[in-house]
């Protein structure tokens, strides 16, 4: 609940009106902006910031010192992986200990627009996950997806209560999947403009753009023109197409002329998810990107990327599979997997590097790939080993034993690559364009889904460049981290009255000790909260207190500031 104007009781005994809900007292305000930080007070009203200075002749219903605590706009959480966690825990507390105030969705699909047969794919995951039928209908109030297009399911995630701010860009491959399913082809003309139509709709609802993610299926079957004609609608808004590129290795440099073509042809601005050079043999290659992307920056172009401050990726076994093998879905690929012919040829292919797709397992090395997260209970053995330990406990080959165990646990598998260079974190986080993410669920140490070990990422992405490349290497200052995670997403995303501390803006705000914020995931141990983040604040309300969740829910939906099409 806000704070309500009150009456408080002064020294002298006389009754006078408070004349804010709440100020901050005297703590040094990095606004966002990444000017010089300075001390001040802030006052807030309701849901936004009413004043900022010296504010010692004015009251507040509460007041908070906070001397000699950094105050900054609340963080955003540039890729998020949110989409299903919050609706069984709206707290989002491993990004609000660190600061997140608003998460972002997008990264290829999207909770909507949904047709009937997505609704009873997704169903069935929720299903998977939370074990069976009723509980399932417990979570969602019913026996079915509750929403169809990207903004219900937005104001359904409102309704339900959650502690952060939530947004969304349109998923490619969700406009994709609606109209055309799982399979690998072009659509016609007519299908391309009800995918267009789909775009818009969810642009006019207040969607922040389109995202694709282009090497997972059906995301990988769009063709640049496609993608360009999809993009092309988003930046009618104002909106950003944002990739997960097409390679992130042997073919890094062909995947970022790919998204300059897209960004360029369809008058948008470029994001880059994530952005790394993944595997040894490309790690010299993040200086062409980097030289590459100043280049078309200083030509006008607007492209931009994100990172996880980590030297290891995370996603499933798919990405060490063919798109060919994969479509069509989960089941489609599991039967595939169990046809003899198709296990003969990917004991050959899993190994042998391919011009036509990317294979993460090979980029980091079958040593390098840790298996993290099962549904089936008795696989759960294999948590935190490496692909090479399973495979020789089996006694079967690294494409027999990615095999075998997708069948068994029919799911992709949680799995994290390590394949980046430290020097190249240092490298990106020294871009002003690079802003920061965790690519991750925002969970809980206890009792959302821990069969499986996660990223450390999930608990430590924002607290970890405020620890490590801030304070212990400084790599970059204080008050520029804090653009980064700030006004630097919020200008790309074009959202507006978030990002800085303005008189006028909402009161999204962080309050933290800049020397012990700290993270403590590990991979071995991920599930340990970042500590070192005092006070957080959502539409003004307070959410963290001392760094203890405080119940509150008063996250909104985000809608980008221009939700008309342009002239």
């Amino acid at each position: 609940m806000r704070y309500l104007p009150a009456l408080v009781l002064l020294v002298c005994g006389c009754v006078q009106q408070a004349d804010h809900d709440l100020i901050l007292r005297g703590g040094t305000i990095y606004d966002g902006s990444g000017n010089i930080p300075y001390v001040a007070d802030i006052a807030i009203d309701e849901d936004q910031i009413a004043a900022i200075g010296d504010l010692a002749d004015v009251k507040g219903t509460k007041e908070l010192h906070v001397e000699g605590l950094a105050v900054a706009p609340g963080f955003i959480n540039m890729l998020s992986w949110a989409t299903e966690s919050l609706i069984n825990d709206g707290r989002s507390l491993s990004d609000l200990s660190q600061g997140v105030t608003l998460e972002i969705f997008g990264e290829g699909v999207s909770n909507g627009p949904l047709n009937e047969d997505m609704k009873e794919e997704m169903w069935g995951y929720i299903v998977a996950d939370t074990g069976s039928e009723e509980e399932a209908a417990k979570l969602m109030g019913g026996t079915e997806i509750p929403w169809t297009t990207l903004d219900e399911y937005l104001s359904f995630l409102e309704s339900k209560g959650v502690s952060t701010n939530v947004a969304s860009l349109i998923g490619a491959a969700t406009v994709r999947q609606y109209v055309l399913g799982k399979q690998n082809r072009a659509p016609t003309s007519e299908e391309l403009r009800r995918m267009q139509e789909l775009v818009r709709e969810a642009m006019t609802d207040g969607a922040l753009g389109i995202g694709s993610a282009l090497i997972y299926v059906p995301g990988t079957f769009a063709s640049t023109e496609e993608l360009i004609a999809l993009a092309e609608v988003a930046g009618e808004f104002d909106g950003v197409y944002t990739s997960h590129l097409r390679s992130e290795g042997a073919r890094l440099l062909e995947s970022v002329e790919e998204l300059i073509q897209i960004t360029r042809e369809a008058n948008v601005r470029g994001h880059i998810y994530h952005l790394k050079a993944a595997g040894r043999n490309n790690w010299h290659k993040m200086d062409s990107v980097i030289q590459r992307v100043n280049e078309v920056r200083t030509q006008g172009l607007e492209v931009t990327a994100d990172i996880y401050t980590y030297i290891a990726a995370a996603t499933g076994l798919d990405a060490a599979m063919p798109p060919d093998v994969r479509e069509g879905g989960m089941m489609a690929w599991h039967a595939r997997l169990q046809d003899p012919a198709v296990r003969a040829r990917m004991e050959t292919e899993l190994m042998n590097p391919s011009d036509e797709w990317e294979n993460l397992m090979l980029e980091a090395g079958p040593e390098n790939v840790m298996l993290t997260g099962f549904r089936n209970e008795s696989l759960r053995q294999y948590m935190g080993m490496r692909l090479t330990e399973v495979a020789k406990l089996r006694g079967t080959s690294i494409p027999a034993t990615i095999m075998n165990l997708i069948i068994e646990d029919t799911s992709r598998i949680g799995t994290v690559y390590f394949l980046m260079d430290e020097s190249n974190v240092r490298k990106k986080l020294q871009q002003p364009w690079v802003a920061i993410d965790s690519d991750a669920r925002s969970i809980a140490p206890e009792g959302y889904n821990l069969n499986s070990m996660v990223h450390p990422r999930a608990y430590g992405s924002f607290a970890r460049l405020l620890a490590k490349y801030v304070r212990e290497e400084q790599v970059i200052p204080l008050k520029e981290a804090i653009r980064r995670m700030t006004s630097l997403p919020a200008s790309i995303l074009s959202i507006g009255e978030r990002g800085l501390l303005e008189t006028g803006y909402f009161a999204d705000i962080v309050v933290f000790d800049p020397d012990s914020i700290q993270d403590h995931a590990t991979f071995e141990d991920p599930h340990q909260l970042a500590t070192g983040m005092h006070y957080v604040f959502v539409n003004g309300v307070m959410v963290l207190d001392h760094g203890q969740h405080t119940g509150a829910m008063p996250g909104r939906v985000v809608r980008g500031s221009r939700i008309q099409a342009h002239d």
